[in-house]
């Protein structure tokens, strides 16, 4: 049987682990070992199995690949240098330098060809669950009707995953729910090399992964490349494990790639020396003899092997004009779903003021109900939005109610209808995962997702929410019970931190309403930004909903972050009070005492102080005059950031301390959570003022 590598493929090969030795070699670190020996992986899906475009990485046609093991950046980087994606030996030379396009894990939007930034284990793989989630949703919206296999809008994901992947806790949750929602198109190599940092992992992972997997309801393969001394790198094994797994279409697939790490390193192959660590100039030079190679050469690549690999763009050209030739069918015959892809994909949206819902004459209503009601009216109006919770539908008032829920019609129940296709997402009890998901989905394509879970547990889903920060991709987080206000459960499901814990990530949109109608216009801006993830913080109690008008200014002017809400009764307030989410109407209502005994008091809610800070010195000081330093700000939880913003003189109405179990009224009462707190703070900072004057 003829081999799918020729004999100029295997030198590829073997040119491919050693720029990756040499690479790490001359900056003095990295990961060579790993890179080495998945050099045959790699090669194999970037050259001879994955559908892609060199010269268009962004390509809607494309198979998606994520390096899971992110640490092993050479087997990626290397890959796009041999097929031609835009990096050249320059950037292999310049690995983990300032202003190289070969940083030391892959980042999304920075080197061309890489679709996620993985760093933390695990992060990759769940969120390669996301892509197939994307995939199999974005088919239903463009393409239902196509028979498997035949859509454009079918492709894969693959996923190269290593011991650290599958160990890390994230990837559990994750494998759990791709196989509950039986992700055909989702395909996860794993290195099971057995070399991490700390040498053997048979140190702390001895588990069965196969079986594993198996009960997840994935369909797994095993590929054995053999012994360090009777090493066979089985590619065509390999392809026919790949391609029995394009075929199980109603399981994920993980092959199990058993190979020998640093292979044919000979003395620090199989050993944790070669993991994490630059190998050695006389180690790299046996390397390269036994590999037929001048040993003398640093970064040797022949004009044959890369113009063998670099055909790739020809062999893809045929692929995608076979592609185009169904997409091109598929837009002459469904005007109106092509007219949708067109609008998603440069971002453009209807107009959303006029779906949202109209508030007026409700006095109180929960900021995470009237969430609710928004998500729902702009439903009907983006076919793309779609989303769900890990087990809170009901707290976090997240459902689609017009929506069947995302995952295999056999898995209804009698609360829920489940489609192929639905909209609403049932992540369980899996924060991790869940974060993870989300920013899969929105990577993948041009879809709105989001997801919901107690802002307590923002926690457990913190690193997800950094990487969506970091990467720069508009990840929507839903976080209800947002205050001691939740009551009862306790200090345990209290955020006490929580919200200036996320506002110190660096990119992270955090927006906190004050009433229904903040909540309508910050999901508004939250779907118009498209530059960066954003949690919005929703209460579990009633609040009061402003009417505004005379007394209060628009609500739409929460795309601001921070605004004068009630000004006061003179030209030049005496006091500024600063409050978000329920806080507001304490601030409100102590301004009406304040009012009372004379002192023109200002307030302003402040929903959001990412977008305050974005908007010009002017108007932030149209809002916050400099020349009024008697300043109040209120917020259920530590008061760390806002001391920028009341300054020297002013006081801070918080809680520095974790809650207790008791109603919620209760709690603000006993926790100073109070309008004559307010109150008492406005006094205490006029006084000093007064003083320093």
């Amino acid at each position: 049987m003829t081999s799918v590598f020729s004999d100029i493929d295997r030198t590829a090969v073997d040119t491919a682990r050693l720029l990756a030795a040499d690479a790490v070699e001359k900056v003095g670190n990295g990961h060579p070992g790993t890179a080495m020996s998945l050099a045959p992986v790699a090669y194999l899906l970037y050259q001879k199995v994955m559908r892609h475009d060199p010269t268009d990485p962004h390509w809607i046609g494309r198979d998606r690949f994520i390096l899971s093991a992110g640490h092993s950046s050479l087997t990626q980087y290397v890959q796009l240098y041999l097929g031609g994606f835009g990096l050249e030996l320059d950037d292999l030379k310049a690995l983990r330098t300032w202003g190289s396009q070969t940083p030391g894990h892959p980042e999304y939007g920075h080197t061309r060809g890489v679709e996620i930034t993985t760093g933390p284990l695990g992060q990759g793989l769940a969120s390669a669950t996301g892509f197939a989630y994307a995939q199999r949703f974005e088919r239903g919206l463009f393409d239902p009707e196509t028979p498997e296999g035949h859509s454009p809008f079918d492709h894969y994901t693959y996923v190269i995953a290593s011991d650290g992947d599958i160990q890390e806790g994230i990837t559990s949750e994750a494998a759990s729910l791709a196989g509950h929602q039986q992700l055909g198109r989702l395909i996860a190599l794993y290195d099971a090399n057995q070399i991490s940092i700390e040498d053997d992992t048979d140190i702390a992972f001895t588990e069965d992964v196969a079986a594993r997997y198996a009960a997840y309801g994935w369909d797994v393969h095993v590929v054995d490349f053999g012994s360090a001394e009777n090493y066979h790198e089985d590619v065509d094994a390999l392809f026919e494990a790949i391609s029995a797994a394009q075929a199980a279409a109603d399981k994920p697939s993980l092959i199990i790639v058993k190979t020998i790490i640093g292979w044919p390193a000979p003395h620090k192959m199989n050993t944790g020396k070669i993991h994490g660590a630059a190998i050695g100039a006389e180690e790299i030079a046996e390397t390269k003899t036994i590999l037929g190679f001048d040993p003398e050469k640093h970064f040797a690549v022949s004009d044959e092997v890369i113009a063998h690999t670099r055909e790739l763009a020809g062999r893809a050209a045929q692929e995608r004009a076979e592609w185009t030739k169904k997409f091109d069918a598929w837009r002459a015959a469904q005007p109106e779903r092509a007219a949708l892809l067109e609008r998603l994909e440069s971002g453009g949206l209807p107009d959303l003021e006029a779906a949202l819902p109209n508030f007026e004459g409700v006095d109180a209503m929960a900021t995470r109900a009237a969430s609710g009601k928004v998500i729902n009216a702009l439903a009907e109006v983006l076919p793309e939005l779609w989303g769900g919770s890990a087990d809170l539908a009901e707290s976090n008032v997240t459902t689609i109610e017009s929506a069947a829920s995302f995952a295999p019609s056999d898995h209804s129940t009698a609360q829920w209808t489940a489609q192929h296709y639905g909209r609403v997402l049932h992540f369980g009890i899996r924060e991790h995962a869940m974060a993870a998901i989300i920013n899969g989905i929105v990577l993948h394509g041009p879809t709105r997702a989001f997801g919901g879970t107690f802002l307590i547990f923002s926690d457990y889903m913190r690193p997800a929410v950094r990487l969506a920060a970091l990467m720069g991709i508009p990840s929507i987080f839903v976080w209800t019970h947002d205050s001691v206000a939740l009551g009862e459960d306790g200090p345990t499901h209290q955020p006490i931190e929580q919200l200036w814990s996320l506002r110190a990530i660096p990119g992270l949109d955090v927006v906190r309403p004050a009433d229904a109608n903040e909540t309508a216009w910050a999901w508004k801006t939250m779907l118009e930004r498209r530059g960066g993830p954003a949690g919005i913080a929703l209460t579990r109690q009633g609040v009061p909903v402003f009417t505004r008008g005379a007394d209060y200014a628009p609500a739409s002017l929460t795309a601001r972050g921070g605004y004068t809400l009630a000004e006061a009764s003179s030209a030049t307030p005496e006091v500024i009070v600063i409050a978000t989410g329920s806080e507001v109407s304490l601030a409100v209502e102590a301004k009406t005492i304040l009012e009372a005994d004379g002192v023109p008091t200002r307030v302003v809610s402040m929903p959001c102080v990412e977008w305050f800070d974005e908007q010009g010195q002017a108007y932030r000081d149209s809002v916050l005059p400099p020349e009024v330093s008697a300043r109040v700000s209120v917020e259920a939880g530590i008061s760390q950031g806002w001391r920028r913003f009341v300054g020297d003189n002013g006081e801070s109405v918080s809680i520095e301390h974790f809650g207790a179990s008791a109603d919620y009224k209760t709690l603000y009462r006993e926790f100073g959570m109070t309008t004559d707190a307010v109150v008492s703070a406005a006094r205490t900072t006029l006084a000093r003022t007064q003083a320093t004057h």
